[in-house]
């Protein structure tokens, strides 16, 4: 269990920083016709960054460490009869890691956890902005990018917009070797099974059938046909 960071300890953090920084800011003040020597500029070059990159390094562990205690706070409640008041403390803890530590590694995919709870409360258009947000920062990154999406199209088949959710899963089931196209061909055959459009729901079963023959997912893909 990761273990719980004190407000003493967070300032103390902080407050070494910004003494660090303070002083490299005063040496140059009163040293000003030293610094147009270019030994100088560089050597306060070299403490500027010591001060950024130890300042990232405290809020990477703390952020890490905040996560850690949001995540296991979440799983403890992955089951039917999850307890409302523990999903919205883990819900608070995700958004502590955005808001005291936005700069650290984590804090970026504390967004789609923020958006699944959203998504268990039936928040569905606050959701479907969270994923958007975090599908912006992942850009570039395919599977990222796609397991997104696929939270994307639950999202708005959940909030009954059948269509947005479809044109999200249609690109997915094309993309050659994909190991998302399972879950998003089963998903998109269900989409036109509700949105009354059984022949199409049935050509993607086909195709799944003939593209995807040692799936686990098979005897599922046949008894919808």
């Amino acid at each position: 269990m990761a273990k719980k960071i004190s407000r003493k300890e967070l300032l103390k953090g902080t407050d070494e920083f910004l003494t660090f920084s303070g002083k490299a800011v005063n040496f140059m003040t009163t040293h000003q016709r030293e610094l147009k020597y270019a030994g100088v500029v560089i050597a306060i070059l070299v403490v500027a960054y010591l001060g950024i990159t130890t300042y990232l390094r405290y809020v990477n562990k703390n952020g890490q460490n905040a996560y850690n205690t949001a995540y296991q706070t979440l799983t403890k409640e992955m089951k039917p009869d999850a307890n409302p008041d523990n999903l919205l403390k883990s819900e608070e803890l995700f958004n502590k890691v955005t808001d005291d530590y936005g700069l650290s590694k984590v804090a970026q995919l504390a967004l789609p956890q923020i958006a699944y709870l959203k998504f268990l409360d039936k928040k569905y258009d606050d959701a479907i902005g969270l994923y958007q947000k975090f599908l912006d920062k992942v850009a570039g990154n395919t599977e990222y990018e796609l397991m997104t999406n696929l939270a994307l199209a639950a999202c708005y088949e959940a909030k009954g917009d059948l269509k947005s959710a479809t044109e999200i899963l249609v690109p997915i089931i094309e993309i050659p070797d994909s190991s998302f196209s399972e879950p998003a061909m089963l998903s998109l055959a269900r989409l036109y099974r509700l949105d009354n459009k059984p022949e199409k729901a049935r050509e993607v079963l086909n195709k799944f059938v003939e593209q995807h023959g040692d799936s686990p997912l098979l005897p599922f893909a046949k008894a919808q046909l």
